[in-house]
């Protein structure tokens, strides 16, 4: 019985042996889960050692890549720097050789700026020298224009004397052709005008002179070394030049009356009648004009005292013994009446004016219109007796009025110039009034003035036919024949004058 062992032993034991089976069973898958568990952690850490390796072989493929395109590059950008090292030393070759051509010909430049320089101031030196010379010419001419006077001018008197008879005009006009012959320096030989009084025996010359432009307004010319260099003219002096002009028409005025004498018979022509006019623009208004700047009548006789050759003749002075007229400042056109004119029979008449209705009861002389000063003169003289006309501004011939005495016995042609000024009037001016007479036969001339004449002419006027009427002798005249009590403004009274004379 012991042995048998009861059926809850068995069931027991069954029970116990079923699960120490079980237990086994889950030993056994437990252990299974196990194996599988490490099989899985095998292959997933071979799996991982896979992917680290490949993920190894990818970084190791990446960075040799990696390595080879660096070294690539590198490699590039060492043949790129090559390159770049090659064309700067090939650019910096070529810009050295250009640089030393180019030095090259910035020296070559230069020394050709040098030598153009240097061949321009000398140039200009040589055009200094050039042109100081052509001055100093130009003026050693017009010394000599009146000594080297040509010669064999005598031969031309037997053409002139077979052209003398009852056509005078005939012998005027060969005189004229044979002095238009005569050859001058170039700028100084104008046209001549020549007209002859076989009663006189006088041959009347008036000759165009030069302008102003004829004498060098410069002294010298100087090379000036400045930025630019330059040919730098001297200007001469005002005084100078107007003395250096003044000279010349003396000289020139003086060869055309010796020559005047050398073409013409001295059984024909005893004087000669010389005016020297100059055509010229008026600087106020611009219109032309043709002042008289030197007017002289001289003798045969007279004009032989004269030594023309003498290096130490004064030209000037030669003409003041001649008792010439000459412009006291010839550079700036200031003319002088002409000793005789051309056509002198042909005046025009002015209309006449009645000024003396519109006068105030005491005018100032001094501050009338011009015109009306001179008809106010022509009323005068016709109240005193003469009959009288104006003449017209232009073409008057230095005649301010004609005036006839009728009376048979001391009557005659009255040359009269009236002036309104309130300076004396030159004794130039009287001698003009009395060429005039001469010339156009007059009986007499009056020079009847606003102020006062000096000495000379005073002294002159007598011997001559010339009347002379100042102011306060005008002044006496307008009221004892007009009725008109004037005054004469005068800044200051002349000589010898009382204040009653002027008020």
């Amino acid at each position: 019985m012991a042995r048998r062992k009861s059926v809850a032993a068995q069931l027991l034991q069954v029970y116990q042996e079923r699960q120490k089976a079980k237990a086994a069973e889950a030993k056994r898958a437990e252990a299974e889960l196990a194996r599988q568990a490490r099989a899985a952690e095998r292959e997933a850490v071979a799996r991982a050692k896979e992917e680290a390796r490949k993920e190894r072989e990818a970084a190791q493929a990446w960075e040799r890549a990696r390595k080879e395109n660096q070294a690539q590059q590198s490699a590039e950008a060492r043949r790129a720097e090559q390159i770049v090292r090659d064309l700067e030393k090939r650019n910096a070759a070529r810009a050295k050789e250009l640089e030393q051509k180019q030095r090259a010909e910035a020296r070559e430049k230069a020394a050709a700026e040098r030598q153009a320089k240097q061949e321009a101031v000398e140039g200009l030196r040589r055009e200094a020298t050039a042109r100081t010379a052509e001055v100093e010419e130009q003026l050693s001419t017009l010394a000599s224009v009146l000594r080297s006077r040509p010669g064999g001018l005598h031969r031309l008197r037997l053409e002139a004397e077979r052209a003398f008879g009852p056509n005078l005009e005939g012998f005027a006009v060969t005189v004229e052709k044979a002095l238009a012959s005569v050859s001058y320096p170039e700028g100084l030989g104008g046209a001549r005008r020549v007209a002859f009084s076989p009663e006189a025996r006088e041959l009347v010359v008036e000759v165009e002179l030069p302008g102003q432009v004829v004498v060098p307004s410069v002294t010298q010319y100087r090379f000036k070394a400045s930025a630019p260099p330059a040919v730098v003219p001297q200007p001469r002096k005002e005084a100078e030049t107007k003395a250096l002009y003044r000279d010349l028409v003396a000289r020139l005025a003086l060869r055309a009356i010796d020559e005047a004498f050398a073409v013409t018979p001295p059984a024909l022509v005893d004087q000669v009648a010389f005016n020297g006019k100059v055509r010229a623009k008026d600087r106020a208004t611009g219109k032309a004009i043709e002042p008289c700047l030197v007017s002289v009548r001289v003798s045969r006789a007279s004009f032989a005292e004269l030594v023309l050759d003498e290096p130490e003749l004064d030209p000037v002075a030669s003409l003041h013994h001649l008792d010439a007229i000459v412009s006291q400042h010839p550079y700036d056109l200031e003319p002088v009446r002409p000793v005789v004119t051309f056509d002198l029979s042909r005046y025009k008449i002015a209309p006449e004016r009645d000024v003396v209705a519109g006068l105030d009861s005491r005018p100032d002389l001094l501050a009338m219109d011009p015109t009306d000063f001179e008809h106010l003169i022509r009323r005068l003289f016709e109240k005193i007796g003469l009959q009288s006309w104006v003449t017209q501004a232009s073409r008057d011939d230095g005649i301010d009025a004609v005036a006839v005495n009728e009376e048979p016995l001391i009557g005659g042609l009255c040359i009269i110039q009236a002036k309104r000024t309130k300076n004396v009037v030159s004794a130039e001016t009287v001698r003009a009034v009395a060429g005039l007479v001469v010339d156009k036969g007059a009986s007499k001339g009056i020079v009847v003035t606003t102020a006062w004449f000096g000495k000379a002419s005073w002294d002159f006027a007598p011997r001559n036919r010339v009347e002379l009427i100042d102011g306060r002798h005008l002044k006496a005249l307008l009221l004892q024949h007009l009725g008109i009590d004037a005054l004469i403004g005068l800044p200051k009274l002349p000589p010898n004058w009382a204040t009653r004379d002027v008020t």
